[in-house]
């Protein structure tokens, strides 16, 4: 599972729109604006939640914490140790 707050911070540290992370991920724009308008763990679809874990994760996003309690989002660097 992963959080509204995971999915906005993960955007931030991309410097991804909604939009972009919606094309990403083949997940409709509007699903992801409610999603992150919301809060907390969406009650949505698993599958969609996996959808957009796995795009944010292939792009270096790796996912901290418990979504629920303490969320947190940290981005890997490609190339730097």
């Amino acid at each position: 599972m992963i959080s509204a707050e995971q999915i906005k911070a993960s955007r931030a540290l991309l410097g991804w729109s909604a939009a972009e992370l919606a094309k990403r991920s083949t997940v409709g724009a509007t699903t992801l604006r409610r999603y992150e308008m919301l809060g907390g763990v969406p009650a949505a679809n698993l599958s969609v939640l996996m959808k957009l874990k796995t795009t944010l994760e292939s792009a270096g996003i790796e996912f901290t914490g418990d979504p629920l309690v303490n969320p947190g989002v940290t981005l890997r660097l490609v190339g730097s140790q």
